[in-house]
């Protein structure tokens, strides 16, 4: 999914790791600790640019490999293909909690990678060992047979192999790399600058090899063939990365920000039936470590309950610090005020869950529209393969990103007088009736592809499927391009927005948290389908998502999802007005820690 793009969850992953390395002085002087910055980079860089190709590679054309080669229905492969996509998605939260808490980034991406390279081996012997998929389909639907439960339960392993790696490299690559560097020193500081600019470079680099060669390979020569380059992409990615293990800055693990999330609702439903002192911000339990990275929140009335947590009674005993001696029954204002901070942005979080679907549904469906639509080169008989058309959508985003931020963010200023030029919140909104604009475009283009192929002369005939309409598939170009800009408003100011309104010490978590909202969408996207497939079906067993995209009626699913998308809208706006912005106090005023100010504290080796 168009989710994934470097851009959302660089920013986020960058100061994170500054803010996780210096969580606890455990004495540890800065010349104890040797980084290596550039040298490292070279190994975790490429392991890195391996990775993109090798898993992009497998995963942008999984959908058509499928339908084509595994003979599953169009239903069938597009809900399995949202559930992978969503397990991905919630095994962030897993990856990061076990990296924070037992393994560390090392370990936790060493064995993330070598689960990957296990997954995709297993894919491509799917493809390379006739026994492990189904006999090809002839032009006579009838005679198509689809896989069986021993090829399905090995395809499977390999989709679960795959969850694993993804669950533990996506959470932990970025930090890992940004770990490398010094966030004490200027040259620390500008080689983590370096390090995600060739982020950026080689996660694009990736995407376009991915989306041409591999997917080219894949759809028009060999699938084992075209499988088994990600494959040793993979391999080779694990191999670059171990090599370089000597020299790596390896951050230790240091507990789950969680734990005082916790704390705060066990202690706030232990003292539910207490009442409030008149006076909070004076008679409240007040305490900030002074080790602690966190800005200073101030009280706030919203959310009471919460508050309730941090009341002195007589049973409650403070230590000689200042902290609780027991924090599963006496908890901080501070404490209070950062769970609030999580409490508060998940109405934003729910309305991006279905926004998603727009962006879900340009991987997959979009994709099904290209192959029944004319892939022709112009006047040559070469094909473009349909799952290479959602490059349109990375390429938009990526060439919008810097008109954005050099051309268009000065000229807001001007007008607003922000920093910014506009708020998180309103780039989302901006970004959400692009949405609204990229289902509706969807839907004319499907209902010209149908009307074409049911009217005119076709070109072809695709295998379970139907006939091939002459319309050009170039016309999915434009909502491709709105679905792309759309990204490059919403999705990067989700990772704005969660970055900047979490709590520092748990902006790990506010990552994980943009990608959960991701996994159930994937569900939620896979749930709608199926309704739809059962409760449109007419007495011929004909409904709108059919097999063959002639006969069904996609352009009245996308005009669904587009009044979905509106409503959608209208319940951000509400939450959008009624949002207010974390307050912070003696530190940074907009809830950012300066590098500069923070001493390296971690236990490293």
């Amino acid at each position: 999914m168009g989710i994934k793009s470097p851009m959302d969850d660089t920013k986020l992953k960058e100061k994170d790791t500054c803010v996780k390395k210096d969580k606890v002085d455990t004495g540890v002087k800065k010349d104890e600790v040797k980084y290596r910055g550039i040298k490292a980079m070279p190994f975790i860089i490429g392991n890195e640019t391996f990775e993109k190709l090798g898993t992009v590679g497998t995963i942008s054309n999984m959908l058509v490999y499928l339908t084509t080669v595994f003979n599953m229905s169009t239903i069938g492969a597009t809900n399995l293909i949202n559930i992978f996509y969503g397990t991905c998605n919630f095994g962030t939260l897993i990856g990061a909690f076990f990296s924070d808490t037992y393994f560390g980034r090392y370990n936790t991406i060493g064995f993330a990678s070598v689960a990957s390279v296990l997954g995709m081996l297993i894919l491509t012997l799917t493809a390379a060992i006739p026994q492990l998929h189904p006999s090809p389909c002839g032009t006579d639907s009838s005679k198509c047979v689809g896989p069986t439960a021993g090829q399905l339960t090995f395809l499977l392993s390999g989709f679960g192999f795959l969850v694993i790696g993804a669950s533990g490299i996506r959470p932990c690559n970025l930090a890992f790399g940004a770990d490398q560097f010094n966030p004490n020193t200027e040259s620390g500081r500008k080689g983590t600058n370096s390090f995600f600019n060739w982020y950026y470079f080689t996660f694009t680099f990736a995407v376009m090899v991915s989306l041409t060669i591999i997917v080219y390979v894949q759809s028009n020569i060999s699938w084992a063939i075209g499988l088994a380059i990600p494959a040793f992409m993979m391999f080779l990615s694990c191999t670059v990365f171990f090599v370089g293990t000597r020299i790596y800055v390896m951050v230790l693990p240091q507990g789950s920000p969680l734990t005082s999330v916790v704390q705060v609702i066990v202690a706030a439903s232990k003292k539910r039936k207490l009442a409030l002192p008149d006076q909070p911000q004076k008679s409240l339990f007040d305490f900030m470590s002074p080790n602690s990275i966190n800005s200073k929140l101030p009280y706030t009335d919203q959310f009471g309950f919460l508050n309730k947590a941090a009341i002195i009674t007589p049973e409650d005993h403070i230590n000689a610090d200042g902290s609780a001696h027991n924090p599963w029954r006496l908890c901080s204002i501070q404490q209070v005020e950062e769970v609030k901070c999580i409490v508060s942005v998940v109405p934003i979080w729910i309305a991006g869950i279905i926004y998603y679907i727009v962006l879900n549904l340009m991987q997959t469906y979009a994709v099904f529209q290209a192959m029944q639509a004319d892939r022709r080169l112009g006047n040559t008989s070469f094909k473009i393969p349909a799952a290479s058309y959602t490059i349109f959508q990375m390429l938009s985003l990526t060439a919008w990103i810097p008109i954005y931020d050099r051309i268009i963010v000065p000229y807001l200023r001007k007008i607003t007088k922000k920093e910014d030029g506009i708020t998180v919140l309103q780039k989302m909104g901006v970004g959400m009736v692009i949405a609204v604009a990229t289902m509706v475009v969807s839907a004319l283009v499907e209902n010209w592809r149908r009307t074409v192929a049911l009217t005119k002369s076709t070109i072809g005939v695709v295998a379970q499927k139907g006939n091939i309409s002459s319309l050009s598939a170039f016309w999915l170009i434009p909502q491709m391009a709105l679905a792309g800009l759309s990204e490059a408003f919403t999705i990067v100011a989700q990772v704005e927005f969660f970055y900047k309104q979490f709590p520092e010490s748990m902006r790990s978590f506010g990552g994980s948290f943009l990608f959960c909202g991701v996994a159930i969408c994937s569900y939620f996207s896979s749930f709608m389908i199926s309704i739809v497939h059962k409760e449109t079906r007419n007495a011929s067993g004909i409904d709108w998502l059919a097999e063959d995209l002639n006969k069904g009626r996609l352009d009245y699913f996308y005009y669904l999802v587009t009044a979905l998308e509106v409503l959608n809208l209208g319940y951000f706006l509400i939450c959008a007005k009624w949002y207010k912005y974390k307050g912070t106090q003696g530190k940074s005023s907009n809830g950012d820690v300066a590098m500069e100010d923070l001493s390296s504290r971690a236990h490293m080796v």
